[in-house]
C-alpha cells in the first residue's frame, strides 16, 4: 500500500470554494506549527482551472517560501516520466506492448531470458518483477517474471524511460520539455534543475526539523527528483484531466486498472469502505467509486511528502507539495475545508 498511504494518510478527492480560502489560511499554518513543518505550497483545481495557489512557510531558514519556491516532488514525479511514454505512444513512435529488449536490455539482466518479457505496459503499471531500487548485487527479478505480480518500482520506470529514448532519439530530459513541460506551459519544471532555480529551492526538513541538503539529479531520473512548483504541476494535472497529447485509446488505458489490487488491500476493516475497483493504471493509482473516477499519485524523500490526485469525474483536483518528512500531517487541515467525494473519504477513514 506503499504508494496511495503514507503514515496512515491520504488525500481525496476535491473542489474548492474560495469561501474556505479564509480557513485553509488559518487551518494549514496552524498545523504546520504543530507538527513542525517549515512550508507546504499547494494548487487547487475546479471543473478543468486551477483556482488557488497557496504557500505558506519558509522554504529555507529565514527564506519565505513563495508560490514560485522550487519542490523536490519526489514520485510524483513518475506519472510525468508514464505521461512521456503515453505521448509518444500516441504519436506511434513505440507500442505500450511491444517488448523492450529490441531497444534496450539492461546489462545486469543479459543473461535473464525474462528480459524479454518486458514491455512499456508492465513497467507503468508496476508488474516488471523488479524491487523498488537495485541492490548491490546489479537488477534482478526479485519479485518474480515481468507481469507475474504487483511489486512498486522505480528501476520500472527507469527501464521504460531508457527504452523510450532509444525509440524516440532523444534523451528523456529533452523529451519531457518537448512533450509535457512546454505544452503545459511549465516554466519552473526540469528533470534536471537549472543552476539559476537553485535559490528557489525548498530544503528538505527530517522529522525532527533538521534542515537537510537537498539532493539534485545529475541525470534525468524517471522516478524521482523532479523540481517544480505547485502551480507547475497542477498545470501537468490538467493536460492529464484534458487528455492532450494522446488518442482516445491511450488516454481511456491510462485510467483504466491495469494491475488489480482489490484483493491485496481490501480486507479486514477496509473491506465495507473499499472502492469498486483499486489499483494501478498506466503511471497512476486509479480508484474507482460510483460514479467517480481518482487518479493518484503520492511521494517521499528523505525530508519531504508529497501528493496529487484529480477526480476525473468532476475534472477537479490538488498537488500538495512540503519539505519535511511529516508533511503529510497538515494534508487534513486542507481536506477539512475541501467538498471530498464521501466515498473515497470512508475509504480513507478506514485505514
Amino acid at each position: 500500500m506503499r504508494i496511495f498511504f503514507a503514515a496512515g494518510l491520504l488525500a481525496a478527492t476535491l473542489t474548492a470554494h474560495a469561501a474556505d480560502l479564509s480557513r485553509l489560511d488559518a487551518d494549514v499554518p496552524a498545523q504546520m506549527k504543530k507538527s513542525g513543518i517549515p512550508s507546504v505550497s499547494i494548487a487547487l483545481i475546479e471543473n478543468g482551472k486551477i483556482t488557488t495557489v497557496r504557500t505558506w512557510g519558509e522554504q529555507s531558514a529565514g527564506v519565505p517560501a513563495t508560490n514560485e519556491t522550487q519542490y523536490n516532488i519526489a514520485s510524483l514525479t513518475k506519472p510525468i516520466s508514464a505521461e512521456v511514454v503515453l505521448r509518444l505512444a500516441s504519436e506511434g513512435k513505440l507500442d505500450l506492448d511491444e517488448p523492450m529488449y529490441t531497444a534496450w536490455v539492461d546489462p545486469d539482466l543479459a543473461n535473464d531470458e525474462r528480459h524479454k518479457l518486458l514491455t512499456p505496459r508492465i513497467a507503468l503499471s508496476h508488474r516488471t518483477g523488479f524491487p523498488n531500487w537495485r541492490g548491490k548485487a546489479g537488477l534482478k527479478f526479485t519479485l518474480g517474471a515481468p507481469g507475474a505480480q504487483y511489486g512498486y518500482s522505480g528501476e520500472g520506470m527507469q527501464y521504460v524511460a531508457n527504452f523510450a529514448e532509444r525509440k524516440a532519439g532523444a534523451t528523456l530530459d529533452k523529451l519531457g520539455q518537448q512533450l509535457v513541460f512546454a505544452p503545459a506551459g511549465m516554466a519552473n519544471t526540469r528533470y534536471i534543475e537549472p543552476a539559476e532555480l537553485l535559490p528557489r529551492i525548498a530544503k528538505p526538513h527530517d522529522a525532527a526539523g533538521k534542515e537537510l541538503e537537498p539532493t539534485l539529479a545529475g541525470k534525468a531520473n524517471a522516478a524521482d527528483l523532479v523540481y517544480t512548483t505547485a502551480a507547475d504541476y497542477a498545470r501537468f494535472m490538467l493536460d492529464v484531466i484534458n487528455d492532450k497529447g494522446l488518442t482516445p485509446q491511450i488516454a481511456a488505458q491510462r485510467s483504466a486498472i491495469q494491475t488489480d489490487r482489490k484483493a491485496e488491500i481490501c480486507k479486514g476493516k477496509l473491506e465495507a469502505a473499499c472502492p469498486q475497483t483499486i489499483g494501478f493504471g498506466l503511471g497512476w493509482e486509479v480508484f474507482n467509486f460510483p460514479g467517480a473516477t481518482i487518479l493518484m499519485h503520492t511521494g517521499r524523500d528523505p525530508g519531504l511528502w508529497t501528493l496529487a490526485f484529480i477526480d476525473r469525474s468532476t475534472r477537479s483536483g490538488a498537488v500538495y507539495l512540503t519539505n519535511s518528512e511529516k508533511g503529510h500531517e497538515a494534508v487534513f487541515a486542507m481536506l477539512e475545508h475541501i467538498n471530498a467525494n464521501p466515498d473515497f473519504l470512508n475509504f480513507l477513514r478506514a485505514h
